[in-house]
């Protein structure tokens, strides 16, 4: 801690703060829940120190950064509870991601529907219907072989036919996506 820029030999808390500065990190983080938060504790108790020096001569320099800063941490992190509990958390975003999707996603996502509903059309109309039930409408293979009259193994073999039938014909169009 220097005035106006003149040099003085460093004092006992400066050393310390020096020394110890990543272990009063660790120290804290645990109190805080997070690495950063722990970080910028251990820097506010740097601005404190310098901007209002103890008064008297601290004879146990570590001891007292290390307790200064597990006061500033306990301070923070009952000020983070409350935030919590009252919704006025400071670590919200300015603007939250748009949850739309970009014009190049959207692009893709028609392309890969008209190829799925191509594949689909190619089907036996009983087979794209049961695939459409399931995969579409959710319904399960007891409610669909219960509807259509046959069997669940019968429901199983349609699904996988349909299911085969469109990976070969939208695995071409899958590797796409990643350009």
């Amino acid at each position: 801690m220097t005035n106006n820029g003149a040099h003085r030999p460093a004092s006992p808390l400066a050393l310390a703060y020096d020394t110890h500065y990543a272990a009063l990190i660790e120290s804290v983080a645990p109190i805080l829940g997070c690495r950063f938060r722990a970080q910028d504790v251990v820097q506010d108790a740097w601005i404190k120190l310098a901007e209002h020096p103890p008064a008297d001569t601290v004879r146990q320099p570590v001891s007292y950064l290390f307790r200064l800063v597990r006061n500033l941490a306990i301070d923070r992190a009952r000020r983070l509870a409350l935030e919590v509990r009252y919704g006025a958390r400071e670590e919200l975003p300015l603007a939250a991601p748009s949850a739309d999707p970009t014009p190049e996603q959207a692009a893709i996502s028609r392309d890969m529907m008209r190829a799925l509903s191509d594949a689909l059309s190619e089907l036996p109309e009983r087979t794209r219907l049961v695939f459409e039930m399931h995969r579409i409408a959710g319904h399960s293979v007891d409610e669909i072989a219960g509807r259509l009259g046959v069997s669940d193994g019968y429901v199983y073999r349609m699904l996988r036919q349909a299911t085969v039938h469109c990976a070969k014909r939208l695995g071409p169009d899958l590797g796409r996506r990643d350009r």
